[in-house]
């Protein structure tokens, strides 16, 4: 028997909520929207729209799986089209979600994402939700493993970076403040290797952002980020920097997850003082916050966002 709709008052209620995965991709968001009425016609024709847009398929696929009804849904789907390898990873990625959340085992869900990669061996976004999967719950070593994988088949894939950049920052936090920090060498590096054009070339003020939320939540670093020295050494300033250099020259509209960059970007330059800098890039972000790394350490994100805009943009 099919799952339920959820009730009608839903959309309104995702409406009034203050973050949104899926940024401004309009068609994302619609075909969510069916989705959680049971048409999953639409996500199956949005997949095969995104193709081989390895980035723009995995941010599509995982914003879907967020969703509470993902996996029944997906479930319905693979009962009509049972090799549907979309309609595969996408229940993978759900349960990955579920898992997350304490409402799966992570090995059965490991198998379930595994059997995915082997129907799709060319699309990184099964061992994507591993890396999700590992590292929260995962070993050192499963960690870097599925990340080869995911490089293997897509070597610059952004949220994959993100995810290791996040993880790599919590380690060795005791010892306090450290600039030859381990996540600071791998963002520098996956910068480097990457192609001029590539967003990664953000990665490391990820890496400073991610490193401050792990230090402050341990007690290193001050609650507010902009009382912090973390975004004023020198450093920290020519990292920032070149960021903002490569943004102005490189921007790229196009990308599915520019705005989750984009925020990590204005964030910094808050902190690091730079109000017209962080002004142009509000300009671009328009309404979409993202709860990272606004609410680091543990901080209302949208009171924080909507302030630093509005001082920045002259409209407090």
């Amino acid at each position: 028997m099919s799952p339920p709709p959820p009730p009608l008052g839903r959309a309104r209620k995702r409406a009034a909520q203050a973050y949104d995965e899926a940024l401004d991709d309009a068609e994302l968001v619609a075909a969510r929207a069916a989705l959680a009425q049971g048409r999953w016609q639409n996500t199956r024709s949005l997949l095969v729209r995104t193709g081989d847009d390895w980035d723009r398929r995995g941010h599509r696929i995982t914003v879907l799986a967020k969703e509470s009804y993902c996996a029944a849904w997906a479930r319905e789907w693979l009962l009509a089209e049972p090799d549907s390898g979309d309609a595969t990873v996408l229940l993978a990625l759900a349960r990955v979600r579920r898992a997350l959340r304490g409402k799966e085992k992570p090995a059965r869900v490991r198998e379930v994402c595994r059997k995915a990669a082997e129907q799709l061996p060319y699309d990184p976004t099964p061992w994507l939700g591993l890396l999700m999967l590992e590292c929260s719950l995962g070993a050192e070593g499963d960690v870097v493993r599925i990340f080869e994988q995911v490089r293997t088949r897509y070597a610059d894939h952004h949220h994959a970076h993100h995810l290791v950049v996040g993880w790599l920052a919590e380690r060795r936090v005791e010892a306090g403040p450290d600039p030859l920090h381990e996540v600071y060498d791998f963002a520098n590096w996956a910068a480097e290797q990457a192609p001029a054009d590539s967003p990664l070339a953000i990665l490391p003020v990820i890496a400073h952002a991610e490193r401050y939320r792990s230090l402050a939540a341990a007690g290193h670093e001050p609650a507010d980020p902009v009382a912090s020295g973390h975004w004023v050494g020198r450093r920290a300033r020519q990292v920032m920097k070149a960021a903002f250099d490569w943004w102005l020259e490189w921007e790229h509209e196009e990308h599915p997850r520019r705005l989750v960059d984009l925020n990590f970007l204005a964030h910094a330059k808050v902190c690091e003082g730079r109000g017209a800098e962080a002004a142009a890039l509000f300009h671009r972000i328009g309404d979409h916050a993202t709860a990272a790394p606004w609410s680091y350490p543990d901080r209302d994100g949208l009171t924080v966002f909507r302030t630093a805009r509005a001082a920045a943009l002259g409209t407090a």
